[in-house]
């Protein structure tokens, strides 16, 4: 099954490069660098102990920061390789790491999860252990490595029932590869079950909770976020409500729910983060259609009393807006996309409203939505009603926040106990 699913990969290659083609004109980056895409990188000079870590894009790599930070500080003899797929992702990557690591740290995207596109990869690169974040399985990558003796450990991985039906469909293809897998250290035991339910060996999977709950809020994190709430508020301390990680379909949604709120908080500012840098120009020209006076956080300085909407189109800044709104809609949620990390704006004590497809994160948004931290609405009526429900009453909107907090706060310690696993399973290097 892996060989016809090698030639279809083969043969889908052409329109996999035209669609880097084609996305490269409105972010040129995806024309750039094609040779790592297809496993040409220098050869590695050094015979240090290389522990690769890949992160499909943005929200990954944030995830992986901790995790490397930490066992960086702990084996200083190791050095790192970072993959990505996606520009925004090496972004991050240089940008959280570089300073990090400096000469320890290799970035490249991931190779094409072809033999040709593999086998020279590690072959200059020399990997001794590979980490997966989350869920990014590659049939061809992963026997690769087992061929090569590279024990694999998929970290925080999660597995919905939407994504575990689809891998079903394919047993000869999913169980060897599942097979190939040293580690899986799942979300929750759900997550774990349902590996197991598809081929994993139980003894190869353990339930060490979300990383995403062992969020740090440090005293210069909350310095910045404290100097973008006066910036945003203003002399009239004007209510702010955050619209993060959207997608095309809600920002329609968002800004009809805007409109109705506006009428009962005339200076309420909307601060607007799509969740891809290619439709900031779009989104924009959304708002400016809609007749909205719009301010783009790229064009510096803070919004004036006359900025109804600030469009969050600058990278690496997502937190530290959360700790400067009052309430924060997670985008990815009123389109079936499957939701966005609603436990950042939580661990600030920040309400959090979301759409109802939440399948990405099914098992936190049952715990917020428990313990009375999030709301989730279905249309902008919803929406407006929900956002105005918290803004008009603040000793409410305070109590919700706080719940979301202490959830937050429960559900740490599971970046220890996957870096036991991790450490576990690199003793011999």
């Amino acid at each position: 099954m892996r060989t016809l699913y090698t030639w279809l990969f083969r043969a889908a290659i052409p329109l996999i490069l035209l669609r880097l083609w084609w996305r490269g004109r409105v972010q040129p980056e995806y024309r750039q660098r094609w040779r790592e895409r297809i496993g040409r990188v220098p050869v590695r000079a050094s015979r240090a102990p290389l522990i690769w870590v890949h992160s499909v894009s943005v929200g990954e790599t944030l995830a992986a920061v901790p995790v490397i930070e930490q066992l960086a500080a702990r084996h200083p003899h190791w050095q790192w390789l970072v993959t990505t797929t996606t520009p925004t992702g090496s972004e991050r990557v240089r940008a959280a790491l570089q300073p990090l690591l400096g000469g320890r740290l290799l970035h490249y995207y991931l190779p094409y999860d072809l033999p040709e596109c593999l086998t020279p990869f590690l072959d200059a690169l020399r990997p001794d252990m590979l980490v997966i974040i989350e869920t990014e399985l590659w049939p061809n990558l992963l026997a690769t490595c087992a061929e090569r003796n590279i024990p694999t450990l998929l970290a925080n991985a999660r597995l919905s029932e939407k994504s575990a039906r689809g891998y079903g469909r394919f047993p000869r293809l999913t169980r060897p590869m599942l097979d190939n897998l040293s580690r899986v250290v799942a979300q929750y035991s759900a997550d774990a079950q349902r590996f197991v339910e598809l081929g994993l060996p139980p003894e190869r999977v353990v339930a060490s909770g979300n990383i995403k709950f062992d969020l740090h809020i440090d005293l210069g994190l909350e310095s910045e976020a404290q100097a973008l709430t006066h910036q945003w508020r203003g002399a009239t301390g004007r209510k702010v409500w955050l619209a993060a990680s959207t997608h095309a379909g809600e920002e329609e949604v968002i800004l009809d729910a805007f409109a109705q709120l506006r009428k009962k908080f005339a200076d309420l500012l909307l601060v607007l983060v799509p969740r891809h840098p290619q439709r900031f120009d779009s989104v924009a020209r959304l708002c400016r259609d809609r007749g909205y006076k719009l301010l783009r956080r790229s064009d510096g300085g803070p919004p004036r009393p006359e900025h109804q909407i600030l469009l969050g189109d600058t990278m690496g800044e997502l937190l530290r807006f959360y700790g400067a709104c009052d309430t924060a809609f997670v985008g990815g949620s009123l389109v079936p996309v499957g939701g966005h990390n609603m436990i950042e704006p939580a661990a600030w004590g920040v309400p959090v409203v979301c759409g109802p497809h939440l399948h990405n994160f099914a098992t936190v948004a049952e715990l917020l939505r428990g313990a009375g931290g999030m709301a989730v609405v279905e249309n902008a009526e919803e929406l407006a009603t929900q956002i105005a429900e918290w803004l008009g009453n603040d000793s409410r909107r305070h109590r919700v926040g706080e719940r979301g907090r202490a959830v937050a706060a429960e559900n740490s310690g599971a970046l220890q106990r996957l870096l036991g696993e991790i450490e576990g399973l690199a003793e011999a290097l």
